[in-house]
């Protein structure tokens, strides 16, 4: 084995009932926003955790049943044989990678509305669909139970034919019928399925055992079970009857994949959950249980902490989702001894929006994440260079720290020049702000790769010029300089300046960042961005002492947050800070007293008395440089506007389009351009 030898014991084989995984490395079930409706993506992408090292690659949910329906959202299905070869590319390209490959049966119950099949939806007990839906599931009666134990043992045959190893039970993140008569919250029967621990565990048994006696001879059979629902006494909790279900079941899974419920806490973000290995105090106890082999999450990040894991007896397996999506070669690079090297998730949770919006993964960390078959990128190899000698990058936010990384690993002499006194542009500048501190890890991972090639010039405090570009005489010009957030109130619900008097102080979020505070007191912050940098704002303030009222045309704080699983602690923080909260608001005018605000509905109006403003709307592209470039007599061979100054967006747009503009340089525009027209079409038989 090559690199250091001191993490050797994370790539010891380790047997999971008939199957042998390569090693400790293993990518737990998680979603991609691809499933069967992107087949070949889903292959790609799995593939690429494979080739990077991880032992097992494991599918995301796999729909068992046309009564699990749970589109729009694009999932695995193995309704019926159908189903098979678009799994077979998955375990044909993950075996061929010299990984294991898993899949996660599962009937969602009441999460799954089936709004394509119209199928009955089906409980443990009547109650309402797990959605805003006008629709409600109704209780299984035996013939039911029957029913679906024969679907999913139907499924796991059918997942053998497709060439998994590992088959998983699945009862987590409360989505999934197992778990739903597990717990009483969703399960009130009063027959054998229901009250005591074992009557509401009895499912699960037979499902395991059920599952044992169709694929066992062959693949190994593993049971992904919450074990605790972070409720505290109202829920299921991990010392208590969490640990019974495991002594009750203990040596009857191949594998145990334990976690915490729902998916907001097994998926919780850094700004609610900095420390990586959060959920390890609810899991440590499962190998004290059990003789089989243990996978646990929690956002893994640091080989230490993974080595501590395995030689301390806790887990077996170290588990990732957002970790592998972060960094599909984290396995690779720990043998090889290139830590420094590793892409650290910095669990912002851009990978679940994806998924909530139904669109193809992504990542901030990781701008190849769900591009691995429509665009062929890797994360860690990219083409040399082409005719071309020098490359400026102008700016070093995260489109130009990344358009610049790529650059230099493609062999171009790159010279990056930034304004301000230390590179990261707005990563560095938020990652300042409460609870984002993980977010430094997109400059950090850049700057020290920028700081290890000999091809690469950085000059710091360099606010360049069009004279001054067209001095350095180099003939390839990106750039990403980036946007402000306006001070005139245009925004999403307003698309004109609004009347602001001269004597309120009227702050922005660069205004905060840079570390100006509120002079009078109380301070409005006025969200009509509606994304996350309001609340982040609101909750910075009121953790330093000012009073602030938060106002926003939108129903509740921060709404693009649902898509990131943090809305509810967001508000819940902002309440027990003592944040006044208005919601359906507009912004009318400010006044010297204040601010004069508009019901979004009625229009009824209302005064709020403040000192201090602090609007956060829109931002204003910082194109000038390049409008003045572009207009010169000067022809560039290439001149890009990247990121921010190009449209203004999430942290991960930015380094997505550094990345993309690296990757295109010196290409054939129709090459480029054909890429977006890259689908999967279904064909016509």
């Amino acid at each position: 084995m090559s690199g250091n030898a001191k993490y050797s014991i994370l790539f010891e084989p380790v047997k999971i009932g008939p199957v042998t995984a390569p090693n400790r490395f293993y990518q737990v079930p998680h979603c991609c926003g691809m499933g069967h409706v992107r087949p070949q993506a889903h292959a790609a992408m799995r593939a690429m955790k494979a080739e990077g090292g991880w032992g097992v690659v494991s599918t995301e949910e796999c729909e068992i049943h046309p009564s699990s329906d749970l589109s729009p959202y694009a999932e695995q299905r193995l309704w019926d044989e159908h189903d098979i070869p678009a799994l077979r590319l998955m375990t044909d390209a993950v075996h061929a990678k010299g990984a294991l490959a898993a899949v996660e049966l599962v009937h969602n119950g009441n999460h799954a509305a089936n709004m394509l099949t119209r199928a009955p939806i089906l409980a443990p007990s009547d109650m309402s669909v797990d959605f805003a839906y006008p629709k409600q599931a109704r209780a299984m009666d035996k013939s039911d139970i029957r029913e679906f134990r024969r679907w999913h043992r139907a499924a796991a045959r059918r997942a053998k034919q497709a060439g998994f190893d590992v088959i998983y039970v699945y009862a987590g993140h409360h989505m999934s019928l197992p778990h739903h008569f597990l717990l009483p919250q969703f399960n009130d029967r009063s027959d054998e399925y229901g009250g005591s621990l074992e009557n509401r565990a009895r499912l699960i048994r037979e499902l395991l055992e059920e599952t044992h006696e169709e694929v066992g001879d062959t693949c190994a059979v593993a049971f992904r079970f919450a074990v605790d629902e972070m409720q505290g006494i109202d829920g299921m909790q991990a010392h208590e009857e969490g640990r019974a279900v495991v002594e009750m079941f203990a040596e009857i899974p191949d594998l145990w994949d334990v976690n915490v419920s729902d998916w907001s806490n097994d998926s919780a973000t850094t700004r609610f959950q900095p420390n990586d290995g959060y959920q390890i105090p609810y899991i440590d106890f499962v190998k004290q249980v059990t003789t089989k082999p243990v996978v646990a999450v929690g956002r893994l990040t640091s080989p230490d902490m993974m080595l501590s894991l395995v030689k301390r007896g806790v887990v077996d397996f170290i588990g990732a989702a957002r970790p592998s999506i972060a960094d599909p070669f984290l396995p690779q690079k720990i043998k090889d001894g290139c830590i420094d090297e590793i892409r650290e998730c910095i669990g912002c949770n851009i990978c679940v929006s994806s998924d909530n919006l139904g669109v193809p993964i992504r990542c901030t960390q990781n701008p190849t994440m769900g591009e691995e078959w429509r665009r062929g990128w890797h994360p860690e190899k990219i083409a040399p260079k082409g005719s071309q000698e020098q490359a400026l990058v102008i700016g070093a936010g995260p489109a130009g720290l990344e358009c610049a990384m790529q650059l230099a690993k493609r062999g171009y002499q790159v010279t990056l020049a930034e304004a301000r006194k230390e590179a990261g542009g707005r990563v560095l500048a938020e990652s300042h702000l409460h609870g984002l501190g993980a977010w430094k890890r997109v400059a950090d991972h850049r700057i020290y790769d920028l700081q290890q090639r000999a091809n690469v010039q950085m000059f710091m405090q360099s606010n360049l010029t069009a004279k001054d570009v067209l001095e350095l005489d180099i003939p390839n010009v990106f750039v990403a300089t980036g946007a402000s957030w306006r001070r005139d109130g245009i925004g999403r619900s307003s698309h004109k300046p609004l009347k602001i008097a001269d004597s309120m102080q009227i702050l922005t979020p660069d205004d905060i960042i840079a570390g100006k505070m509120p002079e009078n007191g109380p301070v409005v912050i006025y969200d009509d961005d509606q994304i996350y940098i309001g609340g982040v704002l609101a909750e910075h303030l009121a953790a330093a002492g000012h009073k602030v009222i938060f106002m926003t045309p939108a129903s509740m704080v921060s709404p693009w947050t649902e898509l990131t699983l943090e809305q509810k602690r967001i508000q819940k923080s902002l309440i027990e800070l003592g944040v006044t909260i208005h919601t359906n608001q507009e912004l009318a005018a400010i006044t010297s007293a204040g601010c004069k605000l508009a019901c979004t509905y009625s229009g009824q109006a209302q005064d709020i008395q403040c000192g201090t403003v602090l609007l956060v709307t829109e931002r204003i592209r910082h194109s000038a440089l390049y409008d003045t470039l572009k207009a010169g007599k000067t022809a560039f061979n290439t001149l890009e506007l990247i990121g921010d100054a190009a449209a203004p967006g999430l942290i991960a747009d930015a380094v997505y389009a550094g990345h993309m503009a690296a990757r295109n340089f010196e290409e054939d525009p129709q090459k480029v351009a054909q890429q977006l027209f890259k689908r999967e079409v279904v064909s016509l038989q």
